[in-house]
């Protein structure tokens, strides 16, 4: 789930990442571009789940409890402890520091996809492929199967779910105020002046600055801000898809029409269930975080395809997304490719989908049961049909930068000021742009115009 929409505060990440991405060039120089599995095969993975033992597994993701409690009684001998260690950046701020000292390194780790480039290059996760990860081919679907490729053939993650986005709103706080559910995102911005002049209160959604949401939404706009080839990188915000963002978004902020409250706090769920949040456009991941975060709003919120840049299109982007890893340092490596495997392409799919989670396997993708799922939350809607849509009309072309987590980590110390200080987000976006070409040319990368 990924968060790329999980809080990103200041400076916070920074020393964690750091250790990851300054390892950049040595592993893009290298013939192995992460752990390996050590020779293993599934029949070393088999035989360590018959012998059994313990693994740590850091993850976030809500529907994995109920995966971990199957899991251990299918193999009694195995005991999981499942291990919230932070969302997002608080995970690998911690997985981060952990490798750096050698110590403490869980054997299974949640990492986004727009992360999990960073640290294969940084040669700190397990190549799963001789594990059985390269039998795996044709179960997922193109985007999150490629996210966890790396190198020529590595394989370091399984896909847990995907992100296509999609408009959650709260369907009373519009009916209220006799507000239309937006269409085009000009009209999410008229429908954000209409519900905050009918009750202050009320904001469309909340942002204090989120590299995951902007990145999307700029993916969605058809922007292009980096390009990636190999070593070399160009990153360029002054193209037209994140001018568009920029000029639209710039209109909430000079407006006050945000919430001023970061993602994933108790205030943001506490404006989830009592509709001073209206809407939160985000990953198709997100219905599990509803029922378990927001369970006292029931029945009042829906889902809408995601607002258009243009009338009448169907562009869509990913907004997060995660896998399952197993860092280098595992001791146990076989038995934690078990488990994740379990979870992604096993009995565990079916488990987190009753959980609400979204699935990155093609099965599931196209099952009527999948299709027709009618969900509880949200007064009884085939959500899913909306979010399978949007998962068809992802715009190609997308990179992120192989050294995206620190990217992010700088985000607010750049763009992020355009919402406390009278920074135009322009100009914003382009302080960010300077700093991730100077730490991509400091790490050895060739910046290209």
């Amino acid at each position: 789930m990924t968060s790329t929409k999980r809080p990103l505060r200041r400076g916070a990440a920074l020393a964690g990442v750091l250790a990851i991405a300054t390892l950049g060039l040595t592993a893009c120089g290298s013939d192995d571009d992460g752990g390996s599995g050590g020779g293993s095969s599934p029949d070393d993975v088999q035989s360590a789940l018959e012998a059994g033992g313990e693994i740590t597994v850091w993850a976030w993701e809500p529907t994995l409890t109920q995966v971990v409690e199957d899991f251990e009684t299918a193999y009694p001998n195995v005991t999981v402890n499942l291990v919230n260690a932070g969302t997002g950046n608080d995970q690998y701020t911690a997985l981060s520091n952990a490798m750096e000292a050698g110590s403490g390194v869980p054997d299974v780790a949640q990492i986004e996809y727009y992360a999990l480039g960073q640290y294969a290059i940084g040669e700190t996760l397990t190549d799963l492929s001789s594990l059985g990860a390269s039998e795996l081919e044709g179960t997922y679907s193109t985007g999150p199967w490629n996210a966890v490729h790396a190198g020529a053939d590595g394989i370091y993650g399984l896909p847990m779910d995907s992100g296509p986005m999609a408009l959650f709103y709260n369907q009373d706080v519009f009916d209220e105020h006799g507000v239309e559910v937006p269409t085009t995102w000009d009209e999410y911005v008229e429908a954000a002046r209409a519900l905050h002049e009918a009750d202050p209160n009320v904001y469309i959604t909340s942002d204090m600055g989120d590299a995951g949401m902007t990145t999307s939404l700029i993916w969605q706009a058809g922007g292009q801000p980096y390009t990636v080839d190999g070593t070399d990188v160009g990153i360029d915000f002054s193209d037209a898809g994140s001018t568009r963002y920029a000029e639209t978004w710039q209109q909430l902020i000079d407006e006050d029409l945000l919430a001023p409250v970061n993602g994933w706090t108790d205030e943001w769920y506490a404006g989830l269930s009592d509709g001073s949040i209206a809407t939160l456009a985000t990953g198709a991941w997100m219905p599990a975080n509803f029922e378990s975060g927001v369970p006292g709003a029931a029945g009042s919120w829906r889902v809408a395809p995601l607002p258009q840049w243009e009338e009448g299109a169907a562009a869509s982007a990913e907004n997060g997304g995660s896998s399952l890893a197993v860092p280098a340092a595992s001791s146990k490596q076989e038995l934690a490719y078990a488990f994740i495997e379990y979870a992604n392409a096993g009995d565990g799919i079916q488990t987190r989908l009753d959980g609400g989670a979204f699935p990155a396997t093609v099965t599931e993708l196209e099952s009527d049961a999948f299709l027709n799922t009618e969900f509880e939350y949200f007064g009884g809607q085939r959500a899913n049909e909306i979010f399978a849509e949007s998962a068809a009309n992802v715009v190609d072309g997308w990179s992120y930068l192989p050294y995206q987590v620190y990217a992010n980590s700088i985000f607010n110390d750049t763009a992020g000021q355009s919402y406390v200080s009278n920074t135009p987000l322009t100009q914003g976006l382009a302080d960010w742009q300077q700093r991730s070409v100077d730490y991509g040319t400091e790490q050895g990368f060739t910046l290209t115009d």
